[in-house]
């Protein structure tokens, strides 16, 4: 059969499709902007239709309907990372948080956490009978690969991108639909965010190749990167500050040790003028996140400089990012793949930044993490801390000479209070 008459044979409606899940089954959604919007819409229309439904998704732009009090019974969600329209139904305990480094998810698809049913968001099929995961290629194309059943929403606004197709055959109901990616507001950049900005591009140089985290930090180093040469990006997401950056001829992949001349990532999130950038460009890579957030595939990269941010930083370098207190927020994403694939990079430094206060009234610089709070980046993996106030190398430092270069960098009004911490563990200075 021609992959034209076997799609042809697939097509259905998005109300059609999700008769195909039972209760009991464990579902997987697309991430970030793949999430399959008609699919879930026509899924929360047929709550009464389920029982004890697992959904299992990580970041969302939507509204997650199927974490509503009124869907108690009908849907569970299970988070890979905790975001705003999931964050209450996680902490009033109708929902769930999975613990994992983003780059094994996969693994968990193949074998603590099997597929029942996968909804994803594809491209149309090219001449080849070959569909682009577009936006997300990260854990979704896994979810393919590993579910029963698979559904997709077939969007013609979805960029073509490469490094993740899919056959058509891969497939087992496709369901037309058209709307327009979800667009990410662009981070208010401010004074603080510029210096810290500042600081972390002066530890980049020409030809390192760069992974950022998303908001407003790594937007503003993006903008402090104008006089740099020849970077190159391996990165969990791509935005539009690579953008400007890719027409000036500033990030140019040319000296990457590992896919030269390609923009790699695992998703996408921003704006539709990133979308067109990536679409139909054969020199961006969409690929799957246990290939792009692997530590040994980003050591495989000279000079690898990764930047990520975080909630607190306790006097000993250990790294909260996903907790305030026992009120989890988001998760733990890939800042450990990166911060150990750093690692193993030569010459590959991590730089975890941060403003130094919640709004001048909440030092983020601690003592000790928020009781219950998890330690996201141990404290012996974490390298450079930022703030506003300057740049503490950590990396291969006593207790001792750690603590004294976060007080350093922590906002004035709070120094005291961490001196006499110091003192305490430590005693007088000399």
């Amino acid at each position: 059969m021609s992959w034209h008459k076997y799609y042809e044979a697939h097509l259905t409606t998005a109300d059609e499709a999700v008769k195909n899940i039972k209760s009991g089954n464990r579902v997987v959604l697309g991430h970030a902007c793949g999430e399959p919007g008609a699919l879930v819409e026509a899924m929360v229309n047929n709550a009464e239709n389920y029982q004890d439904v697992e959904i299992v998704h990580m970041f969302s732009l939507a509204a997650c309907a199927y974490c509503r009090p009124e869907m108690k019974g009908h849907f569970r969600h299970n988070a890979l990372f905790v975001c705003g329209p999931t964050r209450e139904a996680v902490n009033a305990a109708r929902g769930d948080y999975t613990p994992s480094f983003f780059f094994q998810v996969p693994e968990l698809f193949r074998t603590t956490m099997p597929v029942d049913v996968a909804m994803v968001t594809l491209t149309p099929p090219n001449e080849e009978g070959m569909m682009s995961l577009g936006t997300s290629a990260d854990y979704d194309y896994a979810a393919i690969k590993e579910a029963k059943i698979v559904i997709a929403q077939i969007n013609r606004q979805m960029p073509f991108t490469y490094g993740n197709l899919i056959p058509v055959e891969d497939v087992d109901f496709f369901v037309e639909h058209d709307a327009p990616i979800p667009e990410l507001p662009a981070a208010k950049i401010g004074e603080i965010e510029r210096a810290i900005g500042e600081h972390c591009a002066s530890l980049i140089q020409d030809g390192d190749t760069l992974q950022l985290g998303i908001g407003a930090i790594p937007d503003a180093v993006l903008m402090f990167l104008k006089d740099k040469k020849d970077l190159g990006l391996h990165s969990e997401m791509l935005s539009d500050g690579v953008v400007d950056l890719a027409n000036a001829g500033i990030i140019n992949n040319t000296r990457k040790t590992l896919n030269p001349g390609k923009f790699v990532a695992n998703f996408m999130m921003g704006s539709k003028r990133l979308y067109d950038f990536a679409d139909h460009n054969e020199d961006v890579l969409i690929m799957p996140v246990d290939y792009v957030n692997h530590p040994m595939i980003i050591g495989q990269h000279d000079r690898l400089v990764s930047i990520n941010s975080c909630v607190q930083v306790d006097l000993m370098g250990q790294v909260g990012s996903e907790m305030i207190g026992t009120t989890q927020i988001s998760g733990i994403g890939g800042q450990v793949d990166f911060v150990r694939g750093a690692a193993l990079s030569k010459g590959g430094i991590s730089i975890i930044a941060m403003p130094s206060t919640v709004k001048g009234k909440v030092s983020k610089i601690v003592p000790q993490l928020d009781f219950g709070a998890a330690v996201t980046t141990s404290r012996s993996d974490v390298d450079y801390i930022v703030t506003e106030y300057g740049i503490a190398h950590l990396k291969g430092q006593t207790l001792r000479e750690r603590a004294k270069r976060l007080i350093a960098i922590a906002h004035p009004a709070f120094r005291e209070d961490l001196m006499q911490e110091y003192r305490k563990r430590f005693g007088a200075e000399d």
